[in-house]
C-alpha cells in the first residue's frame, strides 16, 4: 500500500507536486486565462518508480482541477493514460478533446 502523499501547487513553477525525502515527483502545467489546463509532463524520480506515487500525483491533481472548476487538456501521455484506465475523469476533460 502507498504512502497518502499531500499534494502541492506550485504556482510559480506551474506544477503539481509531492514531497517526499528529497525527491519531488510533479507534474507540469499550463494554464490559460479562459479556465483551462494543460498538463504537460509528469515526472516521478527513478528511485520511486513502481510505487504507485506517479498514479497517485494524477489522481490528487485531477481531484485539485475539478474542485477549481478547470477544463483539462491533458497533453502528457502519462496522464492520458491514466485518464484511460479511469474513464470517469473523462468528466473534467475539456470537450473535442480525445484521448488516445
Amino acid at each position: 500500500m502507498t504512502e497518502d502523499y499531500e499534494l502541492k501547487d506550485d504556482v510559480h513553477r506551474q506544477q503539481y507536486e509531492f514531497r517526499i525525502g528529497n525527491y519531488t515527483p510533479k507534474i507540469e502545467y499550463i494554464k490559460s486565462i479562459n479556465g483551462e489546463i494543460y498538463l504537460t509532463h509528469t515526472e516521478v524520480p527513478r528511485e520511486l518508480e513502481g510505487k504507485g506515487i506517479g498514479s497517485q500525483l494524477v489522481e490528487k491533481t485531477l481531484q485539485d482541477i475539478e474542485r477549481q472548476g478547470l477544463r483539462l487538456v491533458p497533453l502528457c501521455p502519462f496522464v492520458a493514460a491514466y485518464i484511460k484506465k479511469h474513464p470517469e475523469w473523462r468528466r473534467i476533460v475539456m470537450k473535442g478533446i480525445n484521448i488516445k
